[in-house]
């Protein structure tokens, strides 16, 4: 028994050290350099103010704006945290529905099986300030109404403000930030 017990105290240790102390380092020290903000969040402003953070979702419920990816955790930073709820979870199922059938009704969809799951499903930190294009696209009609703009100019907005996978292969395909695209749409 004292041939397994101390090896494994040994590595408990070991792992102890290098995951909680080492590689965090190594991280902060990597954002340190690498990053331009020194690791930092990115403030967004708009007009010399203040409007919110770059790798943090809000919430936007105006027909006269994009509304981004749902949040588990109210767009609270402080509480970063998925629902914690399956796929199967009949609560969960009931949130999702009513999602999906309130994003139907604002945006005139008729058909549900053609919304994209990041509209209505949160993410893991449920801050995710980023949208799917094709969940972009589908708000243009609620937005062009309410604004009084053609939807061909949302359209191209939507397009200048679409990136792409890191590398070409991490990450969603096509999406938007959704803070940048509204403070675009407002200076229109």
């Amino acid at each position: 028994m004292k041939n397994h017990i101390l090896p494994a105290i040994k590595m408990t240790l070991i792992s102890l050290v290098i995951f909680s102390g080492a590689y965090p380092l190594l991280m902060w020290g990597i954002a340190q350099v690498t990053s331009p903000n020194k690791g930092k969040v990115e403030l967004v402003q708009n007009n010399g103010k203040v409007v919110g953070g770059a790798i943090v979702g809000q919430a936007f419920t105006s027909n006269r704006y994009f509304w981004g990816r749902p949040s588990a955790a109210d767009y609270n930073a402080a509480g970063s945290a998925g629902s914690n709820k399956g796929p199967s979870n009949p609560d969960y199922l009931v949130v999702v529905q009513t999602r999906i059938d309130t994003f139907a009704m604002d945006n005139a969809i008729a058909q549900t099986s053609n919304i994209p799951a990041d509209a209505v499903t949160a993410s893991g930190s449920g801050l995710d300030p980023h949208l799917s294009k094709q969940a972009a696209l589908l708000q243009i009609s609620r937005i062009s109404k309410a604004r009084n703009v053609e939807e061909a100019t949302l359209r191209r907005l939507i397009d200048e403000y679409t990136q792409g996978a890191l590398f070409g292969l991490f990450g969603p395909k096509d999406y938007v930030n959704v803070l940048e695209l509204n403070i675009a749409l407002d200076n229109l």
